[in-house]
């Protein structure tokens, strides 16, 4: 199979949204599509790091960290790319400030999906200079911005091209860990059951060592605004 020995498969399977469908819709179609592709991986290449981009990301990930933990495997290997929500945050706030968005890195936590999105404007130098009263409209902009890829394709699929940068973002961000270069991205992973959190899956700012997952970042501070959005994003979760 051209999956033994990988390091990183990237699973971009399942149905696209429809107009007015949600990421939940797709839950049973989508979930059986990733289950023969993730149980291929268990089998054929078991070390291997998974990036699921199959929507609903919220409840695909642990459906598939838990098919792996009852076959003795590691169900940190299953992570959920959530990196387009960073991308989608990084360039809204460059077209706001007119600052380039490569220089510009907003950790998005919570989930994939309506407003478990939550971007931290607060904690990127460049974003943290806009006016407040401009953050809740950039941040239902975020949330809303895969819906209106869809709305705009009008039955003809979602996300395509702003995906496959957002993927090969995260896939680099793991293929540098494993080279021995940590980095960090934002990703949708299972919290480590010790740290007494209240959700046992969570976009967070993820570092990637040379295993796979090295450490799973708290969310740090955040601002009053911040703060009512966390509580609504794990109200959803």
């Amino acid at each position: 199979l051209p999956i033994s020995g990988c390091h990183l498969v990237l699973i971009p399977a399942g149905m696209p949204r429809k107009p007015g469908q949600t990421r939940d819709d797709l839950f049973k179609v989508n979930a059986d599509i990733a289950k023969g592709i993730v149980e291929a991986c268990a089998k054929f290449c078991p070390d291997a790091m998974l990036g699921m981009i199959v929507n609903p990301v919220n409840s695909v990930v642990p459906a598939m960290a838990e098919l792996y933990k009852k076959k003795g495997l590691d169900p940190m290997k299953i992570v959920g790319i959530s990196t387009l929500d960073v991308v989608r945050a990084n360039k809204f706030v460059g077209e706001e400030t007119g600052k380039n968005p490569n220089f510009i890195n907003v950790p998005v936590v919570g989930g994939h999906a309506g407003t478990t999105i939550l971007p931290l404007f607060s904690q990127d130098k460049v974003a943290k200079t806009i006016s407040a009263d401009k953050i809740p409209a950039m941040d239902k902009h975020v949330q809303d911005a895969g819906t209106d890829v869809v709305n705009a394709k009008n039955g003809k699929g979602s996300a395509t091209l702003s995906m496959a940068y957002a993927g090969a973002k995260f896939a680099n961000a793991v293929l540098s860990g494993l080279a021995g270069t940590d980095t960090t991205e934002c990703a949708y992973v299972a919290v480590d059951p010790d740290s007494k959190a209240e959700l046992p899956y969570f976009a967070s700012k993820v570092t990637f060592g040379t295993t796979g997952v090295k450490t799973v970042h708290p969310v740090g501070p955040i601002n009053e605004y911040e703060q009512t959005r966390l509580k609504e994003a794990m109200t959803q979760l």
